[in-house]
């Protein structure tokens, strides 16, 4: 392995989509090569490369190009548009304008592969696989970890990270375009960068998550989280994303055995009060986040939640299709948006504060205990056990109706009553994906679930959409074909 260093905390913020003008356009896909750092590495470079490996998850304006890159789709990270707002969750912004017009074509299905949007989440994904490349190569280098001192507890937890977060990009990848390109190493020149330029198919892509999630979680310490740095990823989460992988794939006796696993290490709960998750004050103290950004203010360069600035700037509004979907007096529809204030607290992590605050302290979230139990509840009733499932079903609903209102009041006796003991399994199918879409509205997780549950097509079509079969993928960002050479083929339908 070549030596590296030069420059390379620099590199770190800017990597191979260093330049938005003539670079951007020329470059490989996401792909730093070894031929552009040469000294030697240090401890501060290896632990620089793998905190570097998390920074593709934040929400911080222009963090991974700077320049107010709308055109190009990466100002900030944008799941919220292609999951929130393709699933008619969400609407651009309070007052329809013209402004931004690729995200209303996303959540219209009218938009062409040059929709930035494809650009944005494919240019962050594969900036986090390749710093989480670079770090694994630094960590898997005899002569690195030898020259560096670096103990061995401490090179297998940053290893896990590493691991973790190629297969979390990676699992973001498949499930928005299908095949992509399987990249597992920093290439040694440009040429060898454009020669890995072509689609492996989505199983394939698919059996390397797994193996990532496994040789993560054999490294991982089994504490919840680190006593410095309690952002990090910790065994909890490896194991919660197995089980989501094997929840993708309706391997249901896998989902039942990881979230076992997981509940084995009696590290997670679900919080009294629903708004603890996402509360900034909260941060790291509540028992129901697994795995979530952190999002830090005063920091230079900027660390905070951008999303809560774009919401000041009226973006992010709920369409009446999701307000209509929260059962009366249900309090999560207030912490997930106030309608009457035009913000979502969720987003913001507060109930009234950083509205408009670009430097805002919320955390993006990713994965909670309340989205694992109704994985469990989904698992269970696929496999024959609705009974059980709807108990699942029934817990957060208590969890719900016992948190107290964004106000401070008492949820009304009789809210969010019980779901009735029921063998019915497509009953109870329903149940669990109503109760997931007010769950969890507003995380970016909806359009994926319509995906893999196999009804996009008719919900958004009821709905008045333009969706179509060939829409369950994303295009493949045009950009990427045409750098490609025509190695990477476009998706059907595209």
């Amino acid at each position: 392995m070549k030596k590296l260093y030069k420059t390379f905390l620099l590199l770190l913020s800017f990597t191979v989509v260093v330049s938005c003008t003539s670079e951007l356009d020329n470059d490989p896909i996401g792909l730093l090569t070894l031929d552009q750092v040469d000294t030697d590495p240090t401890m501060e470079t290896v632990e620089s490369a793998v905190e570097s490996a998390y920074q593709p998850l934040r929400n911080t304006l222009n963090s991974i190009i700077p320049g107010w890159r709308w055109d190009l789709g990466t100002v900030f990270r944008n799941d919220i548009i292609l999951q929130d707002m393709a699933a008619n969750d969400m609407n651009k912004k309070w007052n329809p304008d013209g402004d931004q017009a690729w995200m209303d074509e996303i959540g219209n299905f009218v938009f062409t592969p040059e929709n930035q949007a494809f650009n944005g989440i494919w240019t962050y994904d594969y900036e986090g696989i390749s710093r989480s490349n670079l770090a694994i190569g630094f960590l898997t280098d005899d002569e690195v970890v030898q020259k560096t001192g670096i103990s061995s507890a401490r090179r297998d937890q940053l290893l896990s990270e590493a691991y973790f977060l190629r297969a979390y990009y990676y699992f973001d990848l498949v499930n928005n375009f299908g095949d992509v390109p399987l990249i597992l190493k920093s290439p040694e020149s440009f040429e060898e960068a454009f020669s890995v330029s072509v689609r492996a198919p989505k199983d394939e892509v698919m059996t390397q998550i797994g193996v990532d999630l496994q040789t993560a979680r054999d490294l991982a310490p089994q504490i919840k989280q680190d006593a410095t740095d309690p952002w990090r990823v910790s065994v909890g989460a490896i194991i919660a994303l197995q089980a989501k992988l094997a929840l993708y794939g309706e391997n249901w006796a896998e989902v039942l055995s990881f979230i076992t696993q997981l509940d084995n290490l009696g590290f997670y709960d679900l919080n009294g009060n629903y708004f603890d998750a996402f509360d900034a004050g909260m941060e790291f103290n509540d028992q129901e986040v697994i795995f979530a950004y952190d999002h830090r203010s005063g920091e230079n360069p900027g660390n905070g939640n951008g999303l809560a600035a774009v919401s000041g700037w009226g973006f992010f509004a709920p369409t009446d299709d999701f307000l209509t979907a929260f059962e009366s007096d249900d309090p999560r529809l207030d912490y997930t948006i106030n309608v009457d204030n035009q913000h979502s607290p969720k987003i913001m992590g507060s109930l009234t504060e950083y509205k408009g605050n670009d430097d805002s302290p919320g955390n993006k979230i990713y994965i909670r205990y309340a989205d694992v139990l109704l994985w469990k509840a989904e698992a269970l009733n696929e496999s024959g056990d609705p009974l059980e499932a709807v108990a699942l079903i029934n817990q957060i609903r208590e969890r719900a109706r016992n948190s107290p209102t964004a106000s401070g009041e008492v949820v009304p006796v009789g809210t969010l009553p019980d779901r009735p003991n029921s063998n019915d399994q497509a009953q109870v199918r329903a149940w669990i994906q109503s109760e997931r879409r007010v769950e969890l509205g507003f995380e970016s997780q909806r359009f994926n679930d319509l995906k893999r549950w196999g009804i996009a097509q008719t919900v958004l079509q009821d709905l008045g959409k333009n969706f179509q079969a060939h829409n369950n993928l994303y295009p493949i960002p045009q950009t990427d074909i045409d750098k490609s050479g025509g190695s990477i083929i476009q998706n059907p339908g595209y």
